[in-house]
């Protein structure tokens, strides 16, 4: 009896402690204020030059782990690369305070470039309706371009002659960058 009572008040404790972790509610930041750690980070001024670049080495929010007190007076972009995923948000200095302004957020997401038994997959989320302008090449020569336009989801599959082994680049413009892939069949 006594087995059976310890069984029944752990599993009382086992229960209640589930139940009371279920009406947790956790807060999602999907802003660009939360960065995390192997992300890349560039902050530039408002003639385009860089002026910071490199891997952010720490997670947590974006104000409190760079120091953007020590940017003269003005507006800065600073874009937080993820994946495949690019988040360019503005920040404004004023003498010592810095503020992320909401208004000037902007997503762009990256061509993604897949090479399977020579095949090539390219596709590309377009969520504002942008071009994505192709140019492939096999050693230096261009083979193949071609614009792709008019859809949410950008997508196209290319057959590459399996007889033509060696090195090949994709050039994909889109979104006033350019985005460059090397591979070899």
């Amino acid at each position: 009896m006594r087995k059976v009572f310890k069984k029944l008040l752990v599993l009382a404790v086992v229960l209640g402690t589930c139940t009371s972790y279920a009406n947790e509610v956790v807060e999602v930041n999907t802003t660009i204020n939360y960065v995390k750690k192997g992300n890349h980070i560039s902050v530039s001024d408002a003639f385009g030059e860089i002026i910071y670049s490199g891997e952010i080495n720490y997670s947590g929010n974006l104000i409190t782990l760079y120091d953007f007190t020590q940017l003269k007076n003005g507006k800065y972009d600073v874009e937080v690369t993820n994946g495949y995923k690019i988040e360019i948000s503005t920040i404004e200095v004023n003498d010592t305070i810095v503020s992320i302004l909401e208004t000037n957020k902007m997503v762009i997401y990256k061509p993604v470039v897949r090479n399977e038994s020579s095949k090539l997959i390219i596709s590309k989320l377009a969520l504002n309706g942008e071009d994505m302008e192709i140019e492939i090449y096999y050693k230096g020569n261009l083979i193949h371009t071609e614009t792709l336009a008019g859809s949410t989801i950008l997508n196209r599959v290319f057959k590459l002659d399996e007889t033509l082994k060696g090195n090949y680049t994709t050039i994909i413009k889109t979104n006033d960058r350019v985005f460059v892939k090397n591979f070899k069949i």
